[in-house]
């Protein structure tokens, strides 16, 4: 297993009943890659009143220029309006990773 070093986050989404599909959509048609972006998954776990996200970078600095870009902002907001709440950011080293 080959030893990683990322940054990135993971985050929980409590999306607004019937806006499921629409989140899924406006992540699907964002096509703007950001600089230093390594990886995107969405989950749609059994509980299915929330998603989760997972965002890989190849550094923290990576990141936080992502999370500082004015058309991240503007993006976020579109997101927002499928949402209930802001969503729950959990920030952090990716340290072991692997695919198989």
């Amino acid at each position: 297993m080959e030893n990683i070093r990322m940054y990135g986050t993971i985050f929980s989404m409590k999306v607004k009943p019937g806006h499921e599909d629409k989140i899924i959509e406006l992540l699907r048609s964002d096509n703007d890659i950001p600089k230093g972006g390594v990886a995107f998954f969405l989950m749609q776990p059994d509980k299915k009143d929330e998603m989760i996200g997972v965002a890989v970078f190849e550094s923290k600095e990576a990141h936080i220029n992502n999370a500082n870009r004015p058309e991240q902002n503007e993006f976020f907001m579109k997101i927002m309006e499928h949402l209930i709440e802001e969503p729950k950011w959990t920030d952090g080293d990716y340290v072991l990773g692997e695919v198989i």
